[in-house]
């Protein structure tokens, strides 16, 4: 906790240190890169303090004849310098840019390889527009504080340090009389980088807000249409828009300030200097040459703390998205303690008084549930919304785990088993169909299905009677498919999902009525391929039209998180209880 305490600001941000340290460990692998662009930088910084030395012979000898070697010199001595800096400044940007750009990359992979691995509690606590802006904005922040940011701090840190050498060569007191402002420009940039890093935080917030809204709208833009929300999402991403804009400008006011506070002092330093200068007791010490020596390097310092100040906004932006990006790094990803691996199972699966909560203090949402599926057999699950039907599937493909009980895959706790493995024998075919910008082939064949061979994809298809209108598709299983296979019909993606499941051959089938978005005549072409499918295999049905469970083996009518009736359909309607009245009211509701 010690130590945590000095890691927070006290205005409760993360401090800037340690997020730098955990940058620069990420550049070891690319320490070449780095040694490489120190040296360019070095010579470039040298280059430039030699050139500002050249002034003092120059002004001091002039050009009269006890100075012609040096005057005939001195042409090509400027061009040397100059091609030392030129090539110095190459090897510095690029060297920097190729290892700022590789640990972004690398940076990148690693927090897309963890959203891959983080728990769906995750994703159900987070935005769509938040989870890409880190991805994307966000460690671009990194990238420019990794590459322009550093490589100003590190070049105008190496320009001040040669100047301030060659200020000391002409004269130690004035330097010393510059250096007295060097406490307070410390000072400045302590004070502003606090307000940078906070306000870069509240714009990568508000970026994330605006991506969040952006992607809601693209994905919704029927029903925006038909219901007339033009307007009203048009205000809202205003006042996003709005807020994004105000915190950049309360971000360039505050670059803005500390820039004019620091040039004022350096303006004031300078003055003093000229006053000193001009001092008959300091004439007696200094030469014109050396004067001018002088000011040309503290001019010459100028821009550099200008740029070092400025260079504070992009450094604080890119801590504040260093933290973002680390929190997701440090996300605890889905635990797998299973040891179990099995090729095949029967798929008897058993809940044994199962509990779910999706917060401690948060209410159970699935309690004491018992009932075992067989192999080969039917389970029902049937019930008003909110009753945990869709929990319940939840817990049997392992996105969450019971907060109490125990759910057993022939005659094992699921948690024994590796997390891949167990996964490897559960199917799944919900409503919302998530279809890839790819071909038909490879979404039917996702995954570690993409090693199938054509014909055992050709027919998965043909049992989901997806083939017929896969084939009148311009390229056959080959037809990319735009993102959500926007230009299939919602039967037709419902098809190919089903394609998916029977592909896999999972001992354990989930059906999220998989048949919902089919007209009649699919309906019924569906319902024999997936008789079929379900053979041997234990099948999970969250059905709302009860007319589709009349062969289940065993219905589970859940209420309030709790199995309240169970049974087979003939003998539930002959019970008169919640089964009944559901039926009844979707038998009223076909029919009036």
């Amino acid at each position: 906790m010690v130590k945590l305490a000095h890691m927070i600001e006290s205005d409760g941000s993360v401090a800037a240190w340690p997020i730098y340290r955990r940058l620069l460990r990420r550049t070891r692998p690319y320490l070449y890169l780095l040694i490489l662009a120190s040296i360019g930088m070095v010579l470039e910084a040298g280059a430039t303090a030699g050139f500002a030395s050249l002034l003092r012979p120059i002004i001091d000898s002039g050009f009269d004849a006890s100075a012609t070697g040096f005057a005939r010199m001195l042409p090509w001595l400027m061009v040397a310098i100059f091609v030392v800096r030129g090539i110095g400044n190459l090897v510095a940007e690029y060297c920097m840019a190729g290892a700022a750009r590789s640990v972004i990359c690398d940076l990148r992979r690693q927090v897309f390889s963890t959203y891959l691995l983080l728990p769906a509690s995750y994703f159900d606590q987070q935005s769509t527009g938040q989870l890409i802006s880190r991805l994307t904005y966000n460690i671009e922040q990194i990238a420019e504080a990794s590459t322009n940011a550093l490589t100003i701090a590190v070049k105008d840190s190496l320009y001040v340090v040669f100047l301030i050498g060659v200020m000391f060569v002409q004269s130690v007191q004035l330097t010393l009389a510059v250096l007295l402002i060097g406490p307070f420009i410390a000072v400045i940039v302590v004070t502003i980088s606090r307000r940078f890093r906070r306000v870069s935080r509240r714009i990568q917030d508000t970026m994330g807000d605006v991506s969040h809204r952006t992607g809601e709208v693209v994905a919704g833009h029927r029903e925006v249409k038909i219901y007339g929300g033009q307007e009203q999402e048009a205000e809202i991403f205003d006042v996003i828009n709005r807020r994004n804009r105000r915190q950049h400008l309360k971000l360039v006011a505050t670059k803005s300030t500390s820039t004019s506070i620091i040039q004022l002092m350096a303006g004031l330093a300078l003055a003093g200097i000229v006053y000193l200068a001009t001092r008959d007791i300091m004439q007696e010490d200094i030469t014109a040459g050396e004067f001018t020596t002088f000011i040309t390097a503290m001019l010459g310092i100028l821009p550099s703390l200008k740029r070092l100040t400025n260079v504070q906004a992009l450094i604080q932006r890119g801590v504040a998205a260093a933290d973002t990006v680390f929190a997701v790094l440090d996300r605890q990803v889905e635990q797998d303690s299973g040891t179990l691996e099995k090729s095949n199972v029967e798929g008897r699966v058993e809940f044994r008084d199962v509990e779910l909560r999706y917060a401690d203090t948060a209410p159970a949402v699935l309690r004491d549930i018992r009932f075992v599926m067989e192999p080969g057999s039917v389970t029902a699950l049937v019930g008003r919304s909110g009753s945990g039907k869709t929990s319940l599937a939840n817990l049997l493909a392992r996105f969450y785990d019971p907060t109490a009980g125990t759910i057993l895959l022939d005659g094992e706790p699921a948690s024994s088993y590796r997390l891949d493995n167990y996964r490897r024998h559960i199917a799944f075919v919900g409503q919302s169909v998530v279809l890839f910008a790819d071909s038909v082939r490879n979404n039917i064949a996702y995954g570690a299905l993409n090693q199938s061979s054509d014909e055992a994809v050709a027919e998965a298809a043909r049992q989901a009677h997806a083939m017929e209108f896969i084939e009148a598709l311009p390229d056959g299983m080959n037809t990319r498919l735009g993102e959500g296979g926007v230009q299939l019909s919602g039967g037709q993606r419902q098809r190919i999902a089903i394609a998916r499941a029977l592909l896999k051959d999972a001992a354990v089938l989930i059906l999220d009525e998989a048949t919902s978005a089919l007209d009649n005549e699919s309906e019924r072409a569906i319902k024999k391929a997936l008789e079929r499918a379900m053979h041997n295999r234990s099948t999970l049905v969250i059905a709302h039209r009860l007319s589709t469970i009349e062969n289940a083996d065993q219905v589970l009518v859940l209420d309030r998180g709790r199995i309240v009736e169970r049974g087979c359909h003939a003998d539930l309607l002959k019970a008169g209880g919640s089964y009944a009245a559901l039926y009844q009211m979707q038998f009223s509701d076909t029919t009036s």
